[in-house]
């Protein structure tokens, strides 16, 4: 016998976080927007180090400048976001499923970065964020010499 999909939903988590959520939206009379964002609401975000800085990417598509944030405390990275879609007026929704309102994420950076060089850009989608590092943080060669 074969055991479908259905009987054990956490084998695919995207399929069951949506029936979950489709579960509440029914239950609460068509109240789903209280239900906490999903993972798509917050932007998938790579964080690399290149030596000299931390550099940060992540997808906002359909921001503008002025609904992003990006402030730096220590070691903290926070990217702030608000979008709001306003649908033409007696325009009916047939589906809706880009998100909207506002997201916040915090991280924690692996080193101290110097919050006075920081930039972030948005180009395509995409905010990048440079953070170069404090000048604690930089690997200094120590030359080694003949005694």
């Amino acid at each position: 016998m074969f055991l479908s999909q259905r009987v054990f939903p956490l084998t695919r988590p995207s399929t069951f976080r949506r029936d979950l959520d489709q579960l509440f939206k029914q239950f609460h009379g068509g109240l789903g927007d209280l239900w906490p964002l999903d993972e798509s609401a917050v932007p998938a975000l790579n964080i690399w180090d290149d030596g000299e800085n931390i550099r940060a990417e992540a997808e906002v598509p359909g921001f503008k400048l002025d609904q992003l944030d990006v402030s730096v405390l220590g070691k903290q990275l926070t990217i702030k976001g608000r979008r709001e879609f306003e649908a033409e007026e007696g325009a009916t929704f047939h589906r809706r499923e880009r998100s909207n309102g506002e997201f916040s994420r915090s991280l924690t950076l692996p080193v101290e970065v110097d919050a006075e060089k920081v930039t972030a850009t948005l180009k395509d989608g995409v905010l990048t964020i440079v953070l170069p590092k404090s000048q604690a943080a930089l690997v200094r060669r120590i030359e080694v010499k003949s005694v």
